[in-house]
């Protein structure tokens, strides 16, 4: 029914009567001024005076008109349905033996036709398939595997909308917040009821969760390759296996024993050592895990290995020491990275009384241009210093020329102090700001810390699992390896550690207001790397074991901080990359640098991209950075997962290289993760809906029944509230005063 209909009087309690007596009382008293007085203007004034009380009297029984109107479109639901990956996983009980997989269990509800009580009431159903997300990246659209539940809830709109019914495992891995989503439906009066498919609890399974292997290795070199294990089995596993093997490329079969505790999680790395230059693709694997007493075993086996690629190159690092006196750490470090095949050593040794030293390795001075210089990729610095009157050592400018090379060309800088105190000249030249430690201001201190008995490196939480400190790949037996090895009994005057430096070992007795002593300290700086060892006692790490852990050591030390210039060289250029093992969606860093400085006025390098598709190619420009080190720096966003093909050039020159990078498309979806029940029931609070789980289907089907009819709206017009009335009342008083002046009866 459509129109106005009045609404009866307010008659309650006193108010009509008083009504009644009101009006009695005012047309008596205006027939009684009209028989007085008589005359027509005074008949036509008490009838302004009666109509006007009539009105008064009127509003105060609040008069309203109502409308009732029924709505013309038909009702509609309209059902979101999960899709995405994690509803693969096989966690919904039907019996004791009886389990099937999330999107199956919701298959087999569409096919009974679970929604025959809506259809019965001539509601208009529509399902949605949702959890396939599209990506946007820099205005192209790239397929992303991910639910975003935010989005499928601001896509859920249809005529006369009266309730959104969701029915997923809650997986939100991309997209804004599921609950601002639901909220703006709420506040259009319009409930989500949610249903939340599998089990709260993550299945029995094991996850190699994550493999983060260099993008590249050199020959005959131990290449360490990071991983980590997850478990989400009630029993510890022991005495399992990780595997490498190769699918590409020379074989490759490298097991190594891993022990699992019961939902915890290992951090591990396996060591390789390849024979074979090649570009491989390795597969880091676990095996599928099978109870020994049962037939229970793991649910899940498609998440139990990950595949990688990575290139072994033959390449040769060049390494400058500078020294002064020859002390065993000297003589030793000569030794080892004279014997190490990977490695070209030059020796700078500055001796105070006897000058430059001279034979096989040695230079007779610093190099002077950034040419001679940039051509290092790690430098030592021992017990030396800034030339002063009575030491001549380093001047100002090659101090300089270090600092560039580590910033900008990415070279890798030792702080190797010694007895002599020679690193304190350094402090307030601008190189100082590069060493990872604060050095002690005490006069008292300023020759280091002397004790009577030995200490030892004491590794810190990082330091248990980093490379540079990795003396044997099992990380348990390394770590007693360092407790063990011969010590010190002098150390440089540290106060503390840099902020954003990584100590990775503490002097094991020596502490102070901030704690252990910082000993094996590493900080990144620019574009390269720089480690602090503050004793000068590594050598003594030769006793009884030769060779063994000290030239390890240190070629893993030069490896290390040379890493990243040898990432791609080829054609007078070179090419270094952040992150090293990028993902869809990462923003990566790119320097490219001249190794010609010669052309280093170049204000312009080139790269022509070819996507992983192979059929797109983009062009991406590098400018120039201050400084005349001849590095270039661009960025680009990671769009598909692949190998990208990057063809750079000085479009001035005759420099050009080619590099491949390798970007891994991150697995949004993960099968075996418990179903997020507490996102559907705040999506279902927060719009006055209700959630369960799958036992509540039929009743939620119910709930969303009753409230899915097309109600009778009521349109409610209250004409003593309008101010347009107060204002004609009013108005007819006004009438009513100036009458009774003008006809003079006040």
């Amino acid at each position: 029914m459509n129109g106005y209909n009045f609404q009866p009087l307010d008659t309650a309690g006193w108010v009509l009567p008083f009504c009644l007596l009101v009006m009695a009382v005012t047309l008596w008293v205006s027939w009684s001024n009209w028989r007085r007085r008589g005359g027509a203007g005074v008949a036509a004034l008490e009838t302004l005076r009666v109509l006007i009380m009539a009105l008064i009297l009127f509003t105060l029984c609040k008069p309203e008109f109502i409308r009732r109107t029924q709505e013309q479109d038909p009702p509609s639901v309209i059902i979101l349905r999960d899709i995405s990956g994690s509803m693969a996983t096989r966690d919904v009980k039907l019996g004791p033996h009886d389990v099937v997989t999330r999107s199956e269990w919701l298959d087999d509800r569409m096919k009974t036709n679970f929604l025959e009580a809506l259809e019965a009431r001539k509601v208009n159903v529509s399902v949605v398939d949702f959890g396939m997300t599209r990506k946007e990246i820099d205005g192209e659209t790239g397929i992303a595997d991910g639910t975003d539940i935010a989005d499928a809830l601001k896509s859920a709109h249809a005529n006369n909308l009266k309730a959104v019914f969701m029915l997923g495992d809650g997986d939100w891995n991309y997209g804004g917040s599921p609950i601002t989503a639901a909220r703006s439906l709420g506040g259009t009066n319009v409930p989500v009821y949610t249903l939340a498919v599998g089990s709260a609890r993550a299945q029995k399974d094991l996850v190699l969760e994550s493999v983060n292997p260099p993008t590249f290795g050199l020959l005959g070199e131990q290449i360490s390759i990071p991983f980590r294990v997850r478990s989400h089995l009630p029993v510890p596993v022991m005495g399992t296996h990780v595997r490498l093997t190769s699918s590409r490329g020379a074989v490759v079969d490298i097991p190594k024993e891993i022990n699992i505790p019961a939902y915890g999680l290992v951090h591990d790395s396996i060591v390789w050592a390849p024979r074979t230059l090649d570009d491989y693709t390795l597969t880091l694997s676990l095996p599928v895990w099978e109870s020994k007493t049962s037939t229970d075993r793991e649910l899940i086996e498609d998440n139990n290995r990950q595949t990688f690629h990575l290139s072994v190159r033959e390449e040769k690092l060049n390494v400058l020491v500078v020294e002064s006196n020859p002390r065993w750490e000297y003589r030793y470090l000569r030794n080892a990275l004279s014997r190490d095949p990977g490695v070209e050593v030059s020796v700078l040794l500055l001796h105070p009384e006897m000058g430059p030293g001279e034979g096989r390795n040695y230079i007779g001075r610093f190099p002077d241009t950034r040419e001679q210089l940039s051509r290092f990729d790690v430098i030592f610095l021992g017990d030396v210093g800034l030339k002063d009157a009575v030491n001549n050592e380093l001047t100002s400018d090659h101090l300089d020329l270090i600092r560039g090379l580590v910033e900008q060309q990415g070279s890798g800088l030792v702080f190797l102090p010694g007895q002599r105190g020679r690193h304190l000249s350094l402090v307030d030249h601008p190189i100082g700001e590069m060493m990872p430690v604060t050095l002690s201001s005490d006069p008292k201190e300023k020759e280091g810390f002397y004790l009577s008995s030995e200490s030892n490196f004491n590794l810190t939480s990082t330091g248990r699992g980093h490379f540079l400190t990795m003396l044997n790949s099992n990380e348990s037996i390394n770590e007693s390896i360092w407790k063990n090895l011969p010590g010190f009994f002098w150390c440089a005057p540290v106060e503390k550690s840099r902020p954003g430096s990584s100590v990775l070992a503490t002097h094991s007795s020596k502490r102070n207001e901030y704690g252990r002593l910082p000993v094996l300290v590493t900080r990144p700086f620019g574009a390269g790397e720089v480690l602090f060892m503050g004793t000068d006692a590594a050598w003594r790490w030769r006793r009884g074991v030769e060779d063994k852990f000290h030239y390890r050591f240190w070629g893993q030390v030069v490896r290390w901080m040379a890493h990243k210039r040898k990432m791609a060289q080829q054609g007078g250029l070179r090419l270094t990359f952040s992150p090293e093992n990028p993902k869809v969606g990462d923003e990566l860093f790119l320097q490219a640098t001249l190794l010609d400085l010669s052309g280093a006025d170049a204000t312009q390098l080139r790269a022509r991209i070819t996507e992983p598709d192979n059929n797109s190619t983009s062009q991406l420009d590098f400018t120039a950075v201050k400084g005349g080190w001849g590095v270039f720096q661009a960025k680009m966003t990671v769009k598909q997962g692949g190998e990208y093909i990057l063809n750079l050039e000085n479009p001035n020159g005759s420099q050009s290289l080619q590099a491949k990078i390798f970007a891994d498309k991150p697995t949004l979806e993960r099968i075996g993760q418990p179903a997020n029940a507490n996102v559907l029931r705040e999506i279902a609070r927060s719009t006055g809906g209700e959630s369960g789980g799958i036992d509540d289907l039929g009743r939620l089907i119910s709930e969303i029944s009753a409230i899915a009819e097309n109600e009778e709206k009521i349109h409610i017009y209250e004409l003593w509230n309008k101010p347009w009335w107060g204002g004609a009342l009013l108005f007819l008083l006004a009438v009513y005063w100036v009458s009774r002046k003008i006809l003079g009866l006040i």
